[in-house]
């Protein structure tokens, strides 16, 4: 779809403008939550406190993660090098991602949404599943195991041993592109805590919830996102706006990700534009055509609607492998 087809020139100048205030502001509300949450427990240490804690900064590495998919689109910072600074140290690298391979993969995605050779296709064909299967994947991201499997493959290729043919510049070259930005912003984030006495939220309140929660939320956005949309070939029915109201909002879709499918019709629209976009393109002659659910409750029943005649586990989908922030991710087991 081009985007003049479906709003006006003053409506396409007004949902397409950046705002570099906006942008750093989205960016100190994310860490701001962040240090408000581990000096809650650091106040208060007690196990609901560090639940309450631990969901909340998985919540906002989740929203790192949504605004370095900004970036990524060069949506921050109007200043490109300052777009790809503040995207890297600030967003992307702490969370253990790379903006440009993040970006190169994620353009294709929507060059190919839903179709064959769509890298993000492992994430939403499989469904629907049936309930039992879905409570598995959802206890396999909370209690740690899938983002033990992830970071591990991870590490495993960004320190793989050197080859006979390497030397050790060439293997060093190469440990540092994989994760020399990874690991010196995840020291400074590990120094600015030790400095302020507190070394040890570093491993409860940023690892543990990287490997939990962050990796629960991040499924069930993922979900929600392109999972039994029924239409490929349709680009308002091949992703799905879901409504939510603050709560939800707040751990599964912050800064305004739940806008899907205006974010694929128009990808170049900022994040804190999106909801002006749904109301523009809802009031227009295509609103009647979006596809969007009332709330992530009613995705995710629609998502578990599956018999179980085939075990639950969902069909297969032959797909090339999927690669993110340079790991690769086979296909999701039932």
């Amino acid at each position: 779809m081009r985007a003049g087809d479906l709003l006006s020139e003053e409506q396409l100048a007004d949902v397409r403008g950046r705002c570099d205030w906006k942008a750093a502001a989205l960016i100190a509300h994310a860490w701001a939550t962040i240090f408000a949450a581990m000096a809650l427990f650091a106040w208060w240490p007690h196990v609901l406190t560090f639940v309450l804690a631990a969901a909340i900064v998985g919540s906002r590495q989740l929203g790192l993660s949504i605004l370095m998919h900004d970036g990524a689109h060069g949506l921050l910072f109007r200043n490109q090098r300052i777009n790809h600074l503040a995207s890297q140290w600030l967003l992307a690298w702490p969370v253990g991602t790379d903006m440009p391979t993040y970006r190169r993969y994620h353009l294709r995605h929507h060059a190919r949404t839903q179709q064959d050779d769509d890298p993000d296709l492992v994430l939403s064909a499989p469904f629907p599943i049936t309930r039992a299967s879905f409570y598995r994947k959802l206890w396999r991201d909370i209690s740690g195991q899938t983002g033990y499997a992830q970071r591990s493959a991870q590490i495993a290729a960004g320190v793989r041993p050197r080859t006979a043919a390497e030397d050790l510049a060439a293997w060093w070259t190469h440990v540092k592109d994989k994760m020399g930005g990874m690991l010196a912003a995840n020291a400074i984030l590990f120094g600015l805590l030790a400095v302020a006495g507190y070394w040890w939220l570093y491993p409860l309140l940023w690892l543990v919830p990287l490997l939990t929660f962050f990796q629960l939320f991040l499924r069930l956005r993922n979900i929600a996102e392109h999972a039994v949309v029924g239409d490929k070939d349709n680009p308002f029915r091949h992703a799905r706006t879901t409504l939510a109201d603050p709560l939800t909002s707040f751990f599964l879709a912050p800064y305004w990700v739940n806008y899907h499918v205006e974010h694929h019709l128009i990808m170049w629209v900022p994040c804190y534009n999106l909801p002006k976009l749904h109301r523009f393109l809802m009031a227009g002659p295509h609103g009647d055509k979006l596809l969007v659910s009332p709330s992530y409750l009613d995705v995710f029943r629609l998502v578990t609607a599956a018999s179980g005649s085939d075990g639950g586990r969902g069909k297969r989908v032959q797909t090339e492998r999927r690669r993110y922030s340079g790991l690769v991710m086979e296909e999701d087991p039932a």
